[in-house]
């Protein structure tokens, strides 16, 4: 019986070892946050979006003062960031009309969006959700969202 109760143990210590502790609504709020401090000191009103592994809203917030498009663009960069597990910035040459992903963008039916902005998020190695923002110009979209990510300590 000590045999079986080894294995199970080891089992189930292998299985707790491979968990990645999913992205949390606290997570989502510390990085919305964290994005909200970046944009300030860029001088940009925006929108930040977090979705989690799954492509389910976690936090959401549009300033007062940000175009209304800025809720959807973010939304659309982090989607594909999450679905590419890929930076949308490091995608946009690929959609252009002699990319390798020209005809990706109207392939899915939710739509993808390739301008800087969305970053996908890991922990351990392991993908567990996607950040966007939406409102700037997408270089500075780009580095709202990696300051974002540095000071929740998800890179």
């Amino acid at each position: 019986m000590s045999t079986t109760s080894s294995a199970t143990t080891s089992s189930a210590t292998t299985t707790s070892a491979s968990t990645v502790r999913p992205l949390t609504t606290r997570d989502a709020e510390g990085l919305i946050d964290a994005a909200v401090r970046a944009a300030e000191g860029l001088g940009v009103r925006g929108s930040v979006t977090v979705l989690d592994a799954g492509g389910h809203l976690l936090g959401f917030r549009r300033d007062d003062a940000a175009v209304l498009i800025s809720g959807e663009t973010s939304t659309r960069k982090a989607y594909t960031a999450l679905q590419l597990d890929t930076p949308t910035a490091d995608l946009v040459e690929l959609v252009r009309p002699d990319g390798l992903f020209h005809t990706l963008p109207t392939a899915l039916d939710r739509p993808l969006l390739f301008l800087a902005g969305g970053v996908p998020l890991h922990r351990d190695g392991r993908l567990i959700g996607a950040i966007g923002f939406g409102g700037g110009a997408p270089e500075q979209d780009h580095r709202i969202v990696t300051a974002a990510i540095a000071e929740a300590d998800l890179a």
